[in-house]
């Protein structure tokens, strides 16, 4: 498959299951878009780690460093499956995981390059060490434990928008 059809995999992918998904081209329609996604949400958190991180327009007001208290989280995450349409979050570099699963809301920046054709490929990558923490989340929580209702947001984010950026 080309990139440009492992991206239209992913996005359509995680469509499927749920996932708010737009492919973005620069920085300027990334910060719009990750703008309209965070809406009104209070407390945002973004833990402006990487680069892309760092240079979001973010409303300082709005931000804060515990995501526990966030209603969204907005973040870098490091790989997508296109397979499947999984992002998946590593513990690399000092990053918390659950970062993303406790809010609400959950927007997933990933780079194009970054995502994989299928699992298989992207376990490929590691050979013998792995990271230590790997989550993969395949849209928004949801269960139907619970007298066989299906429900959305219990186990993680009732919300996940993902956005392809591609430079």
């Amino acid at each position: 498959m080309t990139r440009d059809e492992i991206v239209d995999r992913f996005l359509q992918n995680a469509a499927a299951v749920a996932a708010e998904t737009k492919l973005v081209h620069d920085r300027a329609e990334l910060d719009s878009t990750v703008a309209e996604l965070i809406g009104s949400d209070s407390g945002i958190y973004c833990p402006r780690l990487t680069e892309l991180e760092r240079t979001l327009s973010l409303p300082e007001e709005r931000l804060t460093d515990d995501y526990t208290r966030a209603s969204a989280c907005v973040e870098e995450v490091f790989a997508g499956i296109a397979e499947t349409g999984s992002i998946v979050c590593t513990s690399f570099g000092g990053r918390a995981v659950q970062g993303g699963l406790v809010p609400q809301h959950h927007i997933a920046l990933i780079a194009t390059d970054r995502i994989a054709e299928a699992l298989d490929h992207f376990f490929s990558q590691w050979g013998d060490s792995p990271p230590t923490n790997i989550t993969l989340e395949t849209g928004p929580s949801r269960t139907a434990d619970i007298e066989l209702t299906l429900t959305i947001g219990v186990h993680g984010p009732g919300r996940l928008s993902v956005i392809a950026v591609e430079e």
